[in-house]
């Protein structure tokens, strides 16, 4: 045992070591060892705390610093693999950079809590000894028993009696004649084990040379982040399956992200037909079962391949040797509640800790990784032309102020005739809004008072297919309103704007013969129903399709031709940091779901502002020169990725407590050159889930270290048990 600190109790004698707890406390506590029991670092205990027992990881030896009569013995040890040395690197690391408690980032490790016990046992039946035609004992359906299990693997009694034609009673008895042995075995899901061998599809050679490079990487067994970028259907996908090829040659791991659920179907049915097995799925619609028995197969090395929603960078892989993020640009790897963290970022950091190589994907690189291509800190390859020698789409704006759509509709003249043609050769449409329900608004005529959820300052949003109005903060739901709670006068609301099932509506009226479909959250509630409507689009079964963000990026639609975006100012409007850079990234990928086969495809923008700088440069399909152009202003502003950001947001039921701890916050805030603090202000939210909020933002130079000067400045004030403090590193909403 180490010898204790200076000014620490001299436990000699006495093993200890400390165990994180997934609670978010501040450290990991002692715990003493009973004698005789092996615990090594890593391994998954059970230990008390307080009138309870609960589960934890051993974080490492003892610090020595509790006096003997204080500590408690850990009561028994989980029978699951150790936790990994590099994964309880990672939890530290997370933890430190978002400034969170340790526990908080292990809970997320120890995501299925029934994956920690023992297996569940089964009895399975295979031959005693060899069978003796003359054996009297050997009636038909004994005989059937026995040629099922000839040559094969023992079984359950239920699946053997259902392959010979017998009852489960003909199995046991034969067990107890002697026939056959029973032998108990744990109960393990079977994987799919995905081929790297097989052959892939035809690649271009600037598909081949980008594959051969991200393959050596991979077997090189180094760390190495690598930009893949490649316009929309540049095939960018076939090219990292072959890097997954090469990391299953090598007998390694790989977890593979993605931002939407609804990405999954296709991304599912294209790595089966290039490996011949679908890979491990993680996300939030497994079952618990399936959530159990996935996290075991992680661990003991049974999945080879892994593709998830950002959660599954918390798996316990024991050999993993590479990971993809796909449309690494995207906002959804950024968790805003909880750990606040971005697992784009994070998942280069898991990479660098297991000397693995990462690949960032996308045809709209982040600034971000764009940013750390210049400076040498990311590779990149680029695939500048589609596959195939197809087409980009077309894409024209609609200046809205020059052709309006008709009075209480949305749709422009040159938008309705364009559909016109395309429905009429056959071809299918998307219309795109990034709004979900049937009106964003609902005001009553009397008084001008609109619906307002009561527990968030949001606009309650009117569902009319569903018959509800419904807050997308919180999930508030009420029934429609009849009568103005602020004036009584009944029957007097009316829908103010679009969302995407009047948008289904005005379409509807347009083209009565149409086969309609939306595809947004709220109609696809699982990944089930999101498969089947990509699947029944690809089928043609669908002309025009309706659809928010979920339909646009990641879908290859062959019949697509035509992709209008409703309103390609709504991103505009939001007035943060990225909203010039989201909605082009936006926008650019859902121009790029049409003509993605062998016909031409144009997309229409209807805008507003045709003169914005986004619009221009989409127009004008340049992409690097509105990148040019953003970074120039970021680096003006001092913005990231040219400085760094953190934003504190404080909230709680009583809006006078928040206030109080607002105004000491601003009196120590810090004040030293290359250090910016703006606030205290009402959030855009200033009521969300009940809590009154107020926010404020840290601005600092890249060479400013940002943890240091949090830590410092939140160490000299005191939060009242009311009032809560979340920190933001690197904030991508500001809401």
């Amino acid at each position: 045992m180490e010898s204790a600190r200076p000014g620490s109790v001299e436990n000699t004698g006495v093993r200890t070591v400390r165990v994180l707890l997934p609670l978010p406390l501040a450290d990991a506590y002692d715990y003493s060892v009973p004698e005789g029991l092996e615990v090594a670092a890593g391994a998954f205990v059970i230990v008390p705390l307080g009138r309870r027992e609960t589960v934890g990881v051993v974080w490492g030896e003892g610090t020595g610093e509790v006096a003997p009569e204080k500590l408690r013995d850990i009561a028994d040890i989980l029978p699951a693999a150790p936790m990994a040395d590099a994964l309880r690197r990672f939890v530290d690391w997370v933890a430190a950079y978002t400034l969170t408690p340790p526990g908080a980032v292990l809970r997320m490790t120890m995501s299925s809590a029934s994956a920690l016990q023992a297996p569940r046992k089964e009895m399975v039946y295979r031959p005693a000894r060899a069978a003796i035609d003359g054996d009297p004992r050997l009636t038909a359906g004994r005989r059937r028993v026995l040629e099922v299990l000839k040559d094969g693997p023992a079984m359950p009694a239920t699946e053997l009696a259902h392959h010979a034609g017998v009852g489960t009673s003909v199995v046991k008895t034969m067990a107890a004649a002697g026939l056959l042995q029973a032998v108990e075995r744990e109960v393990r899901r079977s994987f799919p084990q995905p081929d790297g061998l097989r052959d892939g599809p035809a690649l271009s050679e600037a598909q081949e040379h980008a594959a051969e490079a991200l393959a050596s990487k991979v077997k090189a067994h180094a760390f190495s982040a690598t930009l893949l970028d490649g316009v929309p259907g540049a095939g960018k996908t076939e090219v990292y399956f072959e890097a997954i090829a090469a990391a299953l040659a090598e007998s390694r791991q790989v977890l593979v992200l993605l931002p939407e659920i609804a990405l999954t179907a296709q991304w599912l049915k294209r790595f089966e037909d290039r490996f011949g097995a679908i890979p491990a799925s993680w996300h939030s619609d497994l079952t618990s079962l399936e959530r159990r028995e996935t996290w075991r197969g992680i661990a003991d090395g049974r999945v080879k391949v892994v593709v998830g929603a950002r959660s599954a960078l918390f798996l316990p892989f024991p050999k993993l040797g590479l990971i993809v993020v796909d449309e690494e640009h995207d906002s959804s790897f950024k968790q805003e509640d909880g750990v606040t963290y971005n697992a784009r970022d994070m998942a280069v950091v898991r990479a660098r800790l297991v000397s693995a190589p990462i690949i960032l994907a996308s045809a709209t690189p982040s600034l971000e990784s764009i940013t750390n291509v210049t400076a040498g800190r990311y590779g990149a390859l680029h695939l500048p032309a589609r596959h195939g020698g197809q087409q980009l789409a077309s894409l024209s704006a609609v200046d809205l102020r020059k052709n309006p759509p008709a009075r209480g509709h949305w749709l422009s003249p040159p938008v309705v005739e364009a559909m016109k043609q395309t429905l009429e050769t056959g071809e299918q449409v998307l219309l795109f809004l990034n709004r979900r329900g049937y009106a964003p608004i609902t005001l009553c005529r009397a008084c001008g008072h609109g619906l307002e959820c009561p527990q968030c300052s949001a606009w309650l949003v009117e569902h009319r297919f569903r018959r509800t109005l419904i807050c997308h903060h919180c999930g508030y739901n009420e029934p429609p309103a009849i009568a103005c709670k602020h004036c009584g006068t009944t029957d007097q609301f009316v829908a103010c704007g679009p969302g995407v099932e009047r948008l289904a509506e005005e379409a509807h009226a347009l083209f009565p013969d149409a086969r309609l479909e939306l595809f947004t959250s709220d109609t696809l509630a699982s990944r089930h129903e999101a498969t089947a409507a990509v699947e029944r689009m690809i089928a043609g079964e669908i002309d025009i399709l309706i659809g928010t963000q979920m339909a646009a990026k990641g879908h290859h639609f062959p019949s697509l031709t035509l992709v209008v975006v409703v309103d390609a100012d709504l991103g505009l409007n939001g007035g943060d940091l990225r909203a010039a850079e989201r909605t082009f990234q936006l926008l650019y990928q859902v121009a790029g779901r049409a003509g993605r086969q062998d016909r031409p495809g144009r997309a229409l923008v209807q805008t507003h502002m045709p003169e914005h700088p986004v619009m221009q440069a989409l127009v004008a399909n340049d992409r690097d020169r509105f990148v040019a152009a953003e970074l120039a202003d970021r680096a003006a502003a001092g913005m990231p990725p040219y400085g760094r950001l953190a934003s504190l947001i404080i909230s709680g039921g009583d809006p006078a407590a928040v206030d109080n701890v607002c105004a000491a916050l601003a009196r120590r805030a810090p004040h030293q050159p290359g250090v910016t603090v703006l606030g205290p202000s009402t959030a855009p939210l200033a009521l969300l889930r009940g809590r009154h909020r107020r926010r404020l933002l840290l601005k600092v130079g890249r060479d400013v270290a940002v943890q240091p000067l949090l830590h410092a400045w939140l160490a000299q004030v005191g939060l009242p048990g009311s009032v809560r403090l979340q920190i933001d590193i690197d904030p991508y909403s500001f809401l």
